[in-house]
């Protein structure tokens, strides 16, 4: 805390103060005493010169004169605080009405002065109005720092449950020869396409977290089922496609609604025809849209319990083939630009090992 006192520390030192007052010989007598005290004083005779100062200066505090000629100190009152809500205010008038002081603090000032000034009065009020503003600074502060902290815990705790998450998706994955490395794949295939496509970073990490979690909902998924080596019957098959509004419901928690609409929708169809689809066209989530190609592509090359996987340049006529249909035809486009077959031998697991969408 600031004692009164002629040396002042190097906080209060830098600390400006503006005086605002129609009356030259009242600032002036402000400005002696506060100057003496180690402030920086700032004067104005009226409220425009009052908030050009404020515009070009950082205050501290004000002492602001009610009545002056032009628009007053109560009407100036609010527009400093509004516009600078750290800067304190305390107000000064030859008149001594507790009604005017109340209305005072109602509009945000921190304390009263009645003119003539005791001047060891002015300097307690100083040193209160600034006491209490750095206090204010301060909880404000370590309230940031708290949520920060929060945040930041928050997103380890989310960073570790999305990476436990993967961990089981991969392990599941590893355990079948047909579905070994797909959600790695995708994520490959998707974020090449977002890519194309010149989707910004957090676009890109949404985009990477739907590609990479997308089958999460497989975990619900009964193996029989899952690998079966003939056709699925109509049950089957619906019952396999609830993984995507399963994985949507485990994830929640913990990833933005972006995510989770992608993880959602990757399923659905451009034209609205896919199974209990709600939406079509630009409706689908742009993520989900990307994902649709990736993840019908990868299937489409890799083994499957029924089927042996077609070449490279057969997925890619598919994949035109559906396009306007299963497909956006603008992410159909991208993903032509992005597949080179030495880009996508690449990432294209030995055979036998892939899984693929259904």
């Amino acid at each position: 805390m600031k004692q009164i006192d002629h040396t002042r520390n190097s906080t209060s030192m830098r600390e400006t103060l503006l005086l605002v007052d129609d009356d030259d010989a009242v600032r002036r007598v402000l400005y002696l005493k506060l100057s003496r005290e180690g402030y920086t004083c700032q004067e104005a005779n009226n409220a425009e010169q009052a908030l050009h100062v404020l515009e070009t200066i950082p205050i501290a505090l004000v002492i602001l004169d009610i009545k002056m000629p032009g628009k007053s100190g109560m009407e100036l009152l609010p527009e400093i605080k509004e516009g600078y809500p750290d800067t304190a205010v305390i107000m000064a008038t030859a008149v001594n009405d507790v009604n005017i002081a109340v209305q005072c603090v109602k509009l945000g000032a921190g304390d009263y002065l009645c003119k003539p000034f005791n001047l060891d009065d002015v300097s307690l009020a100083v040193q209160r109005g600034l006491d209490k503003r750095r206090l204010q600074l301060e909880l404000r502060e370590y309230q940031q720092f708290l949520e920060e902290k929060v945040e930041e815990q928050m997103v380890e705790m989310r960073r570790l449950f999305l990476g436990a998450i993967e961990a089981l998706v991969s392990a599941l994955e590893a355990k079948d020869k047909y579905t070994g490395g797909h959600s790695r794949r995708v994520t490959e295939i998707a974020l090449a396409i977002g890519k194309e496509l010149g989707l910004s970073a957090q676009d890109m990490e949404n985009l990477r977290w739907g590609s990479l979690l997308h089958d999460v909902g497989k975990i619900a998924i009964h193996e029989v089922i899952q690998n079966k080596p003939g056709r699925l019957t109509p049950e089957e098959y619906e019952h396999i496609m609830t993984h995507s509004h399963i994985g949507a419901s485990i994830v929640r928690p913990v990833v933005n609604g972006k995510i989770t609409e992608i993880i959602k929708h990757h399923h659905d169809h451009h034209d609205g025809s896919g199974l209990h689809q709600v939406v079509a066209g630009h409706d689908i989530p742009l993520g989900a849209r990307v994902i649709a190609v990736a993840d019908a592509f990868d299937a489409m090359i890799s083994d499957r319990p029924y089927r042996a996987a077609m070449s490279i340049a057969q997925g890619v006529q598919e994949i035109k083939r559906c396009a306007g249909t299963q497909f956006d035809p603008a992410i159909v486009a991208a993903f032509l630009k992005t597949v080179e077959p030495v880009t996508v031998q690449a990432s294209k697991p030995p055979s036998g090992a892939p899984d693929g969408e259904l």
